[in-house]
């Protein structure tokens, strides 16, 4: 498998590189995040919110919209599911991760999903990157075996809390797990209510 720099041309089709802002402050509050053996996503961090940084994020960033910084930290080297929500998602990698993304143009019709179509890609700590809405990701990859990996997430707020009631189960909704969240799981990460439409290999590195 190829694993690309997160500045090599393919990634252009699922987000962009952002460098006009100060992450100085928001690396040193990532690092004292924990970093568990599993993965641990918190959605609203509190001392990340505290930062002045935030309001970078609501006032700039997300154009006046109500925001939430929080972190998705840990030890991963599979796949396991594709998401998307309706917004942009950005991240700042406060370490060295590797990121597994995909295209919802390559969705079938039945929102299924070959894994085969998706891309890796290589990103060095100090990076922040807008990840599209029409981008399909997950919880970041361990650059090296054994190594963690702490990674901001800036989304609109609301964004992965629980429903505040079902769905309806049709079409793209069967997908939803979440408030502004549409999750394809691969079969093998066995995620209790997950819609299992990732097909092909549960990609590990």
């Amino acid at each position: 498998m190829q694993i690309k720099p997160i500045t090599d041309p393919a990634a252009a089709r699922y987000g962009r590189i952002v460098t006009e802002y100060d992450m100085t402050e928001m690396q040193a509050a990532l690092e004292k995040t924990p970093c568990p053996e599993g993965v641990v996503y918190v959605g609203s961090e509190p001392s990340l919110e505290a930062l002045s940084v935030f309001k970078v994020f609501e006032e700039e960033i997300y154009g006046g919209m109500p925001v939430q910084l929080g972190y998705c930290n840990g030890h991963n080297r599979h796949m396991d599911a594709m998401e998307y929500h309706r917004d942009s998602e950005f991240n700042y990698a406060a370490s060295d991760l590797i990121l597994i993304l995909g295209s919802r143009e390559d969705l079938g019709e039945d929102f299924t999903y070959d894994t085969a179509k998706a891309e890796v890609f290589f990103v060095p700590k100090g990076t922040l990157i807008e990840t599209y809405a029409t981008t399909l990701h997950y919880a970041p990859l361990s650059a090296k075996p054994g190594e963690g990996f702490r990674m901001l997430v800036a989304l609109p707020r609301g964004t992965n809390e629980p429903l505040t009631k079902p769905g309806s189960g049709k079409g793209e909704d069967k997908l939803r797990t979440a408030i502004n969240k549409w999750l394809i799981a691969h079969p093998d990460a066995k995620i209790d209510g997950a819609f299992n439409g990732c097909y092909g290999d549960n990609i590990m590195v």
